[in-house]
């Protein structure tokens, strides 16, 4: 027995939908499309858009023909310090160890932390304890010492972290602390440091030169300048050689990103020569580190 054909006319029977899953996410269906090029999304895919939505590629193809925005001195636009509030948590960090491993409470003498990851420039040189180099700004002498450090970090960092964005702004805080520490080693070699004054100090050479490229008033930043320096060569625990070493490559760098290579380059030129500039001056502190047994030698023997 044949079935017989469907009587001429009779609608055939209905063909079920096919189902729509994200082209990301087979296993998810959806009823979304990317209004650009149609690929069905799901919403954890989707980016809400003026009209309609679009997929994640679309998204990246849109975002590569905008120009990022970046600051007078070539750096990225910085919507919050970051950089400046962790290296004070850093700062925090090692002074709460201090009083911690001091055995006292609100007291950070006796702590050794401070003989172990101080700047100690025969440790440096002869021991190859590199790490003392910077180690040693994470540490203070006391809670006067940690609070003139960290106001100044306070009261500069954030301004000159949107001055100059965050890679400019972390580099310059590292040299400047290794150049105090660069230069401890070589001036006063038995001297054991700690401090993140070589730090502080570049941040006030570098406000005071961008300062006066962007026309502001730096009379202020002059005198906490020259009355640091004064404290400094009057008080003999303080550490001249961290002081002046910070505060020369604060205003050598700072010169760099201020004037250097002109208004009219392009930021990608602009970020070449600065990044440049913070090579060529990190390779020369990392070469008088290296060259220290030497000049400690001879210096010793003469």
């Amino acid at each position: 027995m044949t079935a017989s054909p469907p009587p001429s006319g009779a609608d055939p029977e209905p063909q079920r939908p096919t189902r729509r899953t994200c082209y990301r996410h087979p296993d998810r269906a959806t009823g979304l499309s990317c209004s650009r090029c149609e690929r069905p999304i799901c919403p954890d895919c989707m980016t809400a858009a003026s009209v309609g939505q679009h997929c994640p590629e679309c998204v990246a193809e849109g975002n590569r023909g905008v120009r990022r925005t970046r600051t007078v001195f070539g750096g990225g636009a910085v919507t919050a310090p970051y950089v400046t509030w962790a290296l004070l948590g850093l700062m925090g960090v090692g002074y709460v160890a201090q009083m911690l491993t001091a055995g006292s409470p609100l007291s950070t003498s006796g702590s050794p932390l401070v003989e172990r990851l101080g700047m100690w420039g025969g440790g440096v040189a002869f021991r190859g304890e590199w790490y003392r180099l910077i180690t040693a700004a994470f540490l203070h002498a006391g809670l006067w010492h940690i609070l003139f450090n960290g106001w100044a970090m306070y009261a500069l960092g954030p301004q000159l972290e949107r001055w100059l964005g965050h890679g400019r702004f972390l580099a310059l805080w590292v040299l400047g602390a290794l150049g105090g520490s660069a230069l401890t080693l070589v001036a006063a070699p038995n001297t054991l440091s700690i401090g993140a004054s070589g730090a502080i100090f570049a941040l006030f050479g570098a406000v005071f030169v961008i300062g006066r490229r962007l026309g502001l008033d730096v009379r202020m930043v002059a005198v906490l300048i020259g009355i640091n320096l004064v404290i400094t060569f009057v008080f003999p625990s303080i550490s001249w050689t961290a002081h002046m070493g910070g505060l020369a490559v604060g205003l050598l760098l700072g010169a760099v990103f201020a004037h250097l290579p002109g208004r009219s380059a392009s930021p990608r030129t602009r970020t070449l020569v600065h990044t440049a500039a913070m090579a060529v001056l990190g390779a020369a502190l990392a070469g008088l580190v290296l060259v220290s047994p030497v000049l400690l030698m001879a210096l010793h023997t003469g």
